[in-house]
């Protein structure tokens, strides 16, 4: 009695059909991530990825009960100052950028080669990627997710919404994220009353908030809040009136 065997398959076949598998996969995850970030465009967030690893960090440190301070507010119930705020402080080609700063990135790393002290150049869009997706760090893998967040953000959403998040998702103390709670629990006013000295106050926190004092700042947050608002009289009250312009067509 003969037997037979199969033949075995063609090493071209199984990559063929690896290859198939790994870009069914990619256009299955590319297409949740763009369908995910159109869904976020218009609905608002009740946490973010960076909430969630600020709160395990707390309570990791001996919080155990520890709690995210966040309260979501409308873009026109932010006081205009402190729209214009972060965009001095943050990202001044924020209006007319594609989601990266592209001088920012090339002057960033040649002052990186150059020193031990690390120097960012993430635009407003970046640290809305990273702070409802991702997690702090500095790995060129989370590096590459960002960039790939902020591809989709910029291409998604207009710019006024993306600076709608920011504003709502950006830590401004210890456990306080957002302007409506940062506002509330600092200043004991609603968003839409910040002052423009409070607003570049809260601004200037922004790169270090565990580090800042916004209730009692140290010399160096007074520096920096006039610098922000030196920088926010020249930007000029108008600067963001085309964004808010293109939100409302």
């Amino acid at each position: 009695m003969s037997s037979s065997h199969k033949p075995a398959p063609h090493p071209a076949g199984r990559a063929r059909r690896l290859g198939w598998r790994l870009l069914t996969i990619w256009w299955l995850s590319f297409l949740a991530t763009f369908v995910g970030i159109g869904f976020r465009g218009v609905v608002n967030p009740s946490t973010t990825a960076f909430m969630q690893q600020r709160l395990l960090y707390l309570r990791a440190h001996g919080d155990a009960h520890a709690r995210t301070d966040y309260q979501w507010v409308d873009y026109d119930a932010i006081a205009p100052s402190m729209r214009l705020a972060v965009v001095a402080s943050e990202d001044q080609t924020f209006p007319y950028n594609d989601g990266f700063d592209w001088l920012a990135i090339e002057e960033a790393l040649q002052h990186n080669r150059m020193s031990r002290y690390i120097r960012g150049a993430s635009t407003i869009t970046q640290q809305t990627a990273k702070n409802l997706y991702l997690w702090s760090g500095r790995s060129y893998f989370r590096k590459a997710l960002e960039a790939y967040f902020t591809v989709l953000l910029d291409m998604e959403w207009p710019k006024q919404r993306i600076l709608e998040m920011y504003l709502n998702t950006a830590q401004f103390d210890s456990n306080v994220f957002g302007v409506g709670a940062a506002a509330r629990h600092l200043f004991n006013k609603s968003p839409a009353q910040l002052a423009p000295g409070e607003a570049a106050l809260l601004a200037a926190a922004l790169p270090a908030p565990d580090r800042s004092d916004v209730v009692d700042p140290s010399d160096y947050l007074l520096r920096r809040q006039s610098w922000i608002l030196d920088q926010m009289q020249q930007l000029g009250s108008d600067y963001l009136t085309g964004i808010e312009a293109d939100a409302r067509r």
